[in-house]
């Protein structure tokens, strides 16, 4: 960050960042080490383990409020970061794609993924790791929000009332039925990646999985008069009533995170070169009336063996990852889950995505980022849309 203009006295040497680590009162010393995709069986043990030693750091509580205090200490002035959220159905390997870009080594002894992953015995109860918006801060000063799973049975179950209602105030209290207030939720959190990160990762698992593709549309379609997290002064935050002229805020720009779409747990057959260019085809042809085809950045897919897809239009970011256990397929002519992982995190470190209206800090961009969450949940348009599913009878009051 610059310093001020015209001093002829030298200013002295800021501190360094602080680096959010995983392992508070495991080890000693700095950091992980920063290798890449080592993580090792232990995962599992070291869940459980972390969810007794690590505090609260939801920026999204489980009331669906935004928090700010517990996560603002590890943030700091520097403006040189990229925020990077995912979103995505329960066991696709969102919090495990996170942990690698956090450059998580799990070969170390004693140490803690950043971000917790499903065990075996919650994988047979079907709950969920995460919920609301775990963040963590990397080495290079990525911003990493993990997020609570969408279309997930366990987070229905947990919001739902004996008469079928929601715990959770989606809409300025508004009481909804459980199932409508749960497809809210997502579209908001959606929403709310794509105001304030630089880059989202879209994550589904298997080749054929579209939900989140159609989740994501909807989000674009009711992404309206939200601006990022510099665009805004704070008088026009602070006001609790928020002035609307078109479904825009007045003053405000349209912004768009860029997103990359993943597709994981694939198998051999999945990965040639044939399925993979209709799967860009297809996911080119959902994309292309949509705000995400537009987004600085925007190329073309990871093909296996360097090949490559041809369209008219502008791919959106794609990639295929194989399932962990065929690294192990030394045969296999096809791209490999660790190789495919590298790849994921060397295209996100050096993305140039869109940039926010003006230069921000880490900590202002926090602090915005909990005034953008409050124009999400007002929102006229999302509200509105939720009128139309109730009458339409899509879901019931």
């Amino acid at each position: 960050m610059a310093g001020p203009g015209g001093s002829s006295v030298p200013s002295p040497a800021p501190p360094p960042p602080k680096i959010l680590l995983a392992k508070p009162g495991l080890v000693t010393g700095g950091a992980p080490a920063g290798k890449f995709g080592r993580n090792s069986g232990g995962d599992e043990e070291a869940a459980s383990l972390r969810s007794r030693v690590l505090p609260s750091l939801n920026l999204l509580s489980d009331s669906w409020d935004f928090h700010i205090d517990r996560f603002l200490p590890f943030l700091t002035e520097n403006t040189d970061f990229t925020v990077v959220g995912v979103i995505g159905p329960p066991g696709a390997g969102k919090s495990t794609i996170m942990n690698e870009l956090y450059g998580f080594d799990g070969a170390s002894p004693g140490t803690l993924p950043p971000f917790a992953v499903q065990s075996e015995d919650t994988r047979a109860m079907a709950k969920h790791c995460t919920t609301g918006i775990e963040p963590r801060v990397s080495a290079e000063r990525l911003i990493l929000l993990d997020t609570q799973p969408v279309f997930s049975p366990s987070i229905l179950a947990e919001m739902m009332k004996p008469d079928g209602s929601s715990t959770i105030p989606v809409l300025g209290g508004e009481p909804l039925f459980a199932e409508l207030a749960h497809e809210l939720m997502a579209i908001q959190l959606g929403v709310l990646l794509l105001s304030i990160c630089h880059i989202v990762l879209v994550v589904s698992e298997g080749v054929h999985e579209s939900s989140v593709w159609h989740l994501m549309a909807a989000v674009d379609m009711l992404k309206h008069g939200i601006p990022d997290p510099s665009s805004h002064v704070s008088s026009q935050f602070q006001s609790t009533n928020l002035v609307f002229e078109n479904d825009k805020v007045l003053g405000g720009e349209e912004y768009m995170a860029a997103p990359i779409f993943v597709h994981t747990k694939l198998q051999d057959q999945e990965m040639n070169p044939c399925n993979v260019l209709k799967v860009g085809e297809a996911l080119s042809r959902h994309c292309s009336s949509s705000s995400f085809m537009r987004v600085k950045g925007s190329k073309a897919a990871n093909l296996p063996r360097g090949e490559d897809i041809k369209s008219e239009s502008t791919l959106a970011n794609l990639f295929l990852i194989p399932l962990k256990n065929k690294d192990d397929s030394s045969g296999s002519p096809y791209e490999s889950y660790v190789s495919a992982l590298w790849k994921l995190r060397d295209q996100v470190l050096s993305m140039s995505g869109p940039s926010f209206s003006r230069t921000v800090s880490e900590r202002d961009w926090l602090r915005n980022s909990a005034k953008i969450w409050e124009l999400v949940k007002n929102s006229p348009v999302i509200a509105e849309y939720c009128r139309m599913l109730q009458t339409v009878g899509i879901f019931r009051r």
